[in-house]
């Protein structure tokens, strides 16, 4: 590979469904992997032969044809709730990598159609089996891709990198708020203890005063 190619080069020539099924967790990873020379151009089943081409011509790799390991290509999908079957258990919306899926806890979610990259990583936690998947027409948005338009592959990157984001500052105030706790949970002995002594101490008071004035007497 060129020094000067980018992992942003190589990130670009995917098509951001964050599907995981190159082997990696985001399409990001997997362009990283590719940079380093860890993974193979042929691992994108999304992308197919489109994406193959392509990070051959970035990275002068030998063209080959989709590793079946990984998947074959197929069709552009996206999800949808039958939201009359929905229990609003919130297990499609934790798995979503793009944050397509909205709905609160105990009430009905739904798919925003244009956000959803088709990636099905929200089908498996579903415990109802209410999500189903539907084909979605090819389109002419000015990317490499017949599927994946351009403009929707760069929301989708951006959607990824803002979830991301969420995750890790909701990871880092629960953090805070465990060592808090902790932190509490540590000092309340001393506290108690504390509290212990001191009425010790105004009993010892009592008696010492009560003696003396019996002694008086």
């Amino acid at each position: 590979m060129r020094p000067t190619v980018t992992i942003d080069q190589i990130d670009a020539c995917l098509p951001q469904t964050q599907c995981t099924q190159c082997g990696y967790p985001r399409c990001r990873v997997y362009a990283e992997a590719l940079a380093a020379g860890s993974a193979s151009i042929n691992q994108c089943p999304p992308g197919g032969d489109v994406t193959i081409e392509a990070l051959s011509a970035l990275l002068h790799a030998t063209p080959q044809p989709l590793d079946p390991r990984f998947g074959s290509h197929q069709p552009r999908m996206r999800a949808v709730i039958d939201e009359t079957l929905c229990i609003g258990c919130r297990k499609c919306i934790d798995a979503c990598p793009v944050d397509a899926i909205i709905g609160a806890r105990k009430l009905m979610h739904t798919v925003i159609a244009r956000e959803c990259t088709g990636c099905e990583l929200c089908l498996p936690p579903c415990p109802v089996d209410c999500i189903a998947m539907i084909p979605v027409g090819l389109t002419s948005g000015g990317g490499p891709w017949p599927e994946y338009p351009q403009a929707d592959t760069a929301r989708w990157r951006a959607r990824t990198e803002k979830r991301l984001e969420r995750l890790a500052r909701n990871k880092q105030l629960r953090r805070k708020k465990t060592a808090k706790i902790a932190g509490s949970t540590t000092t309340l002995p001393n506290d108690r203890e504390k509290i212990r002594a001191e009425i010790r101490a105004a009993i010892e008071r009592v008696r010492l005063k009560r003696k003396s004035g019996g002694s008086k007497a």
